[in-house]
This record gives structure tokens, C-alpha cells and sequence, in this order.
């Protein structure tokens, strides 16, 4: 069990607070509910770029790292669809100077023209090295146009290309803060040796003054039903042939969710799982093969990855894992099968709380979730599962209509470059 206190502040701020009396550390982890789902179709990127701009100056202070550095603390932050993080840990006894710090930028940043170029400009370094100089760097560009037509999810959190972020005027990067980051659409954990009445004071004093905003309405449009398969084949000039294969799947508040995430370990999980068994280590089709789940609040993708032995064509590498979809939807998993994935999930689990950052980061998300008490009920939902329940879930999923198909071929040096989508 991880014991909690609740406070919420008279501008909507949510405070989740933990006590851990085996650190002189204190954690703040503060979560935006705003994630590249949020953002306009033409301005793709926007939280992401906000994750750099948060660190470039808020209105009163112009250095958010030297104060911090200078308390013995560090931070960081990440992006997703959903979701936008901070995370500030120092000693506990200079705690105050990451309250004022992060209460400064949810106030306001300094939106200066020289910050934001600057931002801009890493931001899209950062697309290019990992989206477009980089082996497969592309695939999820591709990807997630082709699972979703209508969703914000079919571009990823960096956004959908370069020109968004280049073309972006600081007055709508005023109007995007102002209509997302604030304190009634943000969650506080505070996890360390600082106790509640301490925090609840410090929450007051920095956070409280702050007004609420008028959060923009979030009109997400459903994804309708795939009812046909969807194939992309690409030359690039990559190591090895590869094929991804992405299928819809449930929400991750959907109460088949903890089954979906199962059945990615029964397939990829560990050297005993059944792709690396069969297709890795006795076929040597590919070198590398995984099973994964994208996690989103919204329907997400139940994905499949490899790349394929030299001299293995793509045909028979997507024959391969598609017979190993078969064989799950047709036989009943074993019951150790199914064990030793829940064993390790919850020790994955066990250590992932251990570390008092760890369980800002984690009581945060599930507060956003529906209530941080269900972080202690989360292994217990794995506990339940059944072979029946994970088979019936994958004869739901594994069905050619409701799959997207991404092809790489190897293109040898001097070849024409070669984009075909069905």
C-alpha cells in the first residue's frame, strides 16, 4: 500500500501527497492534463514545445536551473499524447525553492521572442535526429496516419513535421499556454520527507494565489472502426528489412486493458516468450521481434516490431508473425504461461514504487486516471486474469481488418526511393 493524503486548492489545483521518512529528498511532480492530442491538426508539436519552453524563463525568474541547481535540487520533464510532465527533486529542507520555482511558470513564462527561437530551434534538431537521421526514425510518422484518419493520436508527441513548430508565432504560443497549462487542469504530488501539514502550507502560499483559467474544451473525435487492412511498403536506407504492425486496441481506462498489456509479454516478454522463442531463437527469422501496447487514455495501438535476418523476405517474416497470432487466438495459453508474466509484472511493479520520485510520478498519473487509489489495486487486476480472457481479447484484436502494416525495405545504395500505400 501506498498511504496518500489528498488536498485541493481553491483554484482547482489537486495535491497528492505521500510521506517517506527513508529520504531527506522531497519530489515534486507537477502534471499537465494536455498532451499533442490538445493540439491544432496545422500546429502539431506544441507540448512538446512547451517542455522546452517551461525551462527558458517564467515571469519572474529568467533562469529556472540555476536557483534549483544552487538548492542541491535537478528536474526534468517529458511529453506524450496524453500528457505533459515536470518532475523537480531537491533536499527537502530547500523543498521552497522548487514551489517557487514551479509556481512561477504555471503562473507565466516570459514569452520573449529570443526564448522562443531559441526553444524552436532544439526542438527541431531534436525531429531530425530522431525522426528523420536515424534508422526506422520514421516509422511512427508513418504509422499513425495510416492506424488513425481521424484521431489526434495519428501524429506522435514530437509532432507531424518540422514547418509546424518553425512557422509557430509567439502569439499562439501564448494562447496555447493560457488554455492548458494551469492549476485547474494540473495535478501536484509532492513524495518525500516533507510532511502534509509543511506541504499543504508551501501549496498555499505559492500555488493558491494563482487564478484558474478557462481550459479549452477538449472535443476529441472518435476513431471510427478499421474495417480493412491498411499496408505502406518504403524503401530507406536501413540495416535490415523490418515490419511493424499496429492494431487497434482499448483504452487504457477500458477494463480489458490489463489483458491486452498481458498478451504483449506473453508474446515479447523475456527470452521464454513466444515470438523471441519460436521466431528469434529457433526459425532465426528475425533478429530482434517485439510485442508492446502504446498505453493511451484513448484507444491505442497493440503494436508488432522486428527486423528481419538477412536473407528473410518480408513476406515470410509477416507470414511467420501473423501464424503466431493464429496459434494464440486458436489454443488456450497456458495458466503458467499467464503466471509468469503476472509475477513479473508485479515485481516490476513493486520496484517501480520504491523510489519516492517514482511514486510522485506514478500517484500523479493515476490520479489522472480516476483516483490515485488505484495504484494499489493495479496488480490485483492482473491477478485476475485468466487464459480465457487473454484469448478472447486477442481474437478481437488479430483480425487482418483491424490492422496497419508498415514495410521497410533496405534499399541498396544508388536506388530510386520507392513509397507505396495501399
Amino acid at each position: 500500500m501506498i498511504p496518500f493524503r489528498r488536498h485541493i486548492l481553491s483554484n482547482g489545483l489537486r495535491i497528492i501527497h505521500h510521506y517517506d521518512a527513508s529520504t531527506r529528498m522531497t519530489a515534486l511532480n507537477l502534471l499537465y492534463d494536455v498532451g499533442s492530442k490538445d493540439e491544432s491538426p496545422s500546429r502539431t508539436g506544441f507540448a512538446h514545445l512547451f517542455e522546452h519552453l517551461m525551462f527558458g524563463g517564467s515571469v519572474h525568474i529568467p533562469d529556472f536551473d540555476t536557483p534549483l541547481q544552487k538548492a542541491g535540487g535537478e528536474n526534468n520533464a517529458w511529453t506524450s499524447n496524453d500528457v505533459t510532465n515536470y518532475y523537480t527533486v531537491a533536499p527537502t529542507h530547500n523543498i521552497e525553492t522548487a514551489f517557487w520555482l514551479e509556481s512561477d511558470r504555471m503562473l507565466s513564462l516570459a514569452f520573449s521572442p529570443e526564448s522562443l527561437a531559441v526553444q524552436k530551434q532544439v526542438v527541431i534538431e531534436e525531429f531530425k535526429q530522431r525522426n528523420l537521421n536515424q534508422p526506422y526514425g520514421d516509422s511512427y510518422l508513418l504509422l499513425r496516419p495510416m492506424a488513425y484518419r481521424v484521431h489526434p493520436y495519428r501524429w506522435p508527441a514530437i509532432g507531424r513535421e518540422v514547418s509546424h513548430i518553425a512557422e509557430a508565432t509567439l502569439d499562439e504560443v501564448k494562447q496555447f499556454f493560457f488554455a492548458h497549462y494551469a492549476p485547474n487542469n494540473a495535478i501536484l504530488c509532492i513524495s518525500g520527507s516533507l510532511p502534509f501539514e509543511r506541504a499543504v502550507e508551501l501549496c498555499e502560499k505559492w500555488f493558491a494565489p494563482i487564478p484558474g483559467r478557462q481550459i479549452a474544451p477538449r472535443h476529441l473525435p472518435q476513431e471510427p472502426a478499421q474495417t480493412r487492412p491498411r499496408r505502406q511498403t518504403v524503401e530507406r536506407d536501413v540495416p535490415l528489412d523490418a515490419i511493424f504492425k499496429a492494431y487497434h486496441m482499448v483504452a487504457r481506462r477500458h477494463p480489458d486493458y490489463q489483458a491486452c498489456d498481458a498478451l504483449s509479454d506473453v508474446l515479447s516478454s523475456g527470452r521464454s516468450s513466444r515470438l523471441y522463442r519460436r521466431l528469434v531463437m529457433d526459425e532465426k527469422l528475425f533478429t530482434e521481434l517485439d510485442a508492446s501496447v502504446t498505453g493511451d487514455i484513448e484507444p491505442g495501438l497493440f503494436l508488432v516490431k522486428g527486423k528481419l535476418s538477412p536473407g528473410v523476405s518480408l513476406e515470410q517474416g509477416e507470414a511467420a508473425i501473423e501464424a503466431e497470432l493464429r496459434r494464440i487466438c486458436d489454443t488456450t495459453i497456458d495458466r503458467h504461461e499467464l503466471d509468469k508474466v503476472v509475477n513479473r509484472f508485479e515485481s516490476n511493479d513493486l520496484f517501480s514504487n520504491l523510489h519516492y520520485l517514482n511514486k510522485a510520478t506514478n500517484l500523479a498519473y493515476y490520479e489522472l486516471l480516476g483516483g490515485a487509489e488505484d495504484i494499489d489495486r493495479e496488480v490485483d487486476r492482473y491477478k485476475r486474469l485468466t487464459p480465457d480472457d487473454l484469448q478472447r481479447v486477442a481474437r478481437d484484436l488479430f483480425v487482418p481488418e483491424n490492422c496497419s502494416t508498415l514495410c521497410y525495405k533496405s534499399r541498396p545504395s544508388g536506388t530510386p526511393l520507392i513509397n507505396d500505400m495501399e
